[in-house]
């Protein structure tokens, strides 16, 4: 596992989450104060970037229109994304 800053448009979000919106505009203030202190987790399957988990910091840097997050990424063959997605 490896922890890198990738493009917010590289990682795909297959998921629809309901965000809290005072926790979003939280994160939003602390990451623009001291900037993103927990990494999202994110899949490489096939050089693909897949996103499950770390909604609201994903929609935090969004809203601060962030170019990049911070994400370990871990490699993971198609069936494993494929349980993510059952």
């Amino acid at each position: 596992m490896r922890v890198l800053d990738l493009p917010l448009n590289a990682i795909r979000r297959p998921l629809v989450r309901q965000t809290d919106p005072a926790k979003v505009a939280a994160l939003m203030a602390s990451i623009a104060e001291i900037g993103q202190q927990e990494p999202i987790d994110v899949l490489e399957v096939e050089g693909h970037y897949y996103g499950f988990s770390g909604c609201h910091r994903y929609e935090a840097c969004q809203r601060l229109g962030l170019p990049t997050i911070r994400a370990r990424v871990r490699r993971a063959p198609r069936s494993v994304l494929n349980l993510h997605l059952a």
